[in-house]
């Protein structure tokens, strides 16, 4: 169910009574009672007034975004309500909790139609050879650095970089002596999300949820900015989507090059985010924002992303420029 309210409109209390679905929220400059209301409980509310409220999205336009969200929700409904669904959960679980939740709502969209769809419009995928890759691990001191490196794929994260990824985080989790951990890219980003050639490659989506989550780079960068902070790092370029920004949103500090890109896409697939983000990115965004991430498919600017607080910083850094 897709519903658009206006956030004056009186509250209705039975919203929490069962899932409610996306319901999107929309006001000039949603204010009182009855505003509130609909700011809590609404999946985000769109203004075009300026606001800081993390329930509230800024757009250009009102009717033009609730066109485009409504044209993206009639072609995977499955994935935007059940993303609804998990995102409204992550809120009152811990990290561990959610993940799992995430996972099992991510494998039950793989045995479904929207992904299927997808599948057989994208046809056979081969991933031609590379000459470099998956990861660059440097030991320096008391800090390890860990850049993603697939740069003529934009270091889009495949099962060779998830594999290396928690060996070099193993480091972290077991030694002691580690005290900075910073994650960073080399090339032209620093990860453009899944490796899209390799996504149907598990059959049965049992085993693909507990591959997930038993070998879980979410659940092991969490762990390690448990323990280390804000001295858990990800300095961020390029394209930051999918699960590229739901690990770099997992760090204890995030800064970005000016020009960064910020997206979640997956929905365009018919899933919802899979390598944590549902966890990471909420708890830095809001479930608001979040949701309007995913629905939207739209990227933001680092800009945007600071003072939505999806990132610590912004600023010019040097990365690794190879072809």
């Amino acid at each position: 169910m897709f519903r658009v309210i206006e956030a004056t409109s009186a509250p209705d209390a039975g919203i929490d009574a069962a899932p409610p679905g996306v319901v999107v929220a929309v006001g000039t400059n949603p204010a009182g009672p009855a505003a509130e209301h609909w700011l809590e409980h609404a999946s985000f509310t769109l203004t075009e007034a300026a606001s800081d409220d993390p329930r509230v999205v800024t757009v250009a336009s009102v009717a033009e975004s609730v066109a485009e969200l409504r044209e993206r929700f009639e072609r995977s409904p499955i994935a935007a309500t059940i993303c609804d669904d998990v995102l409204r959960a992550a809120q009152t679980t811990d990290a561990r909790t959610g993940l799992l939740t995430e996972s099992l709502a991510y494998s039950t969209l793989q045995g479904g139609p929207e992904f299927r769809t997808w599948l057989r419009e994208r046809g056979p995928a081969a991933i031609p050879p590379e000459e470099s890759g998956p990861l660059e691990v440097v030991r320096s001191g008391h800090t390890v650095t860990i850049r993603f490196d697939r740069p003529q794929r934009h270091n889009a994260f495949d099962n060779r970089t998830r594999a290396a990824l928690l060996d070099a985080l193993a480091i972290a989790r077991l030694d002691p002596s580690v005290r900075v951990v910073e994650l960073g890219g080399n090339g032209p980003s620093f990860c453009s999300g899944g490796d899209l050639a390799e996504f149907g490659a598990f059959t049965d989506v049992a085993d693909a949820h507990l591959a997930r989550t038993r070998h879980s780079p979410a659940l092991a960068l969490h762990e390690v900015t448990e323990r280390l902070g804000r001295a858990c790092r990800a300095v961020v370029h390029g394209r930051v989507l999918g699960s590229g920004l739901e690990m770099a949103a997992a760090c204890g500090t995030v800064v970005a090059d000016p020009g960064t890109e910020f997206g979640l896409p997956e929905l365009n697939l018919g899933l919802l985010p899979g390598a944590g983000g549902t966890v990471s990115v909420t708890r830095r965004i809001g479930r608001w924002r979040t949701g309007y991430l995913v629905l939207s498919g739209r990227t933001i600017s680092a800009s945007t992303a600071l003072a939505w607080g999806l990132v610590d910083a912004v600023a010019p850094h040097r990365h690794t420029r190879r072809p």
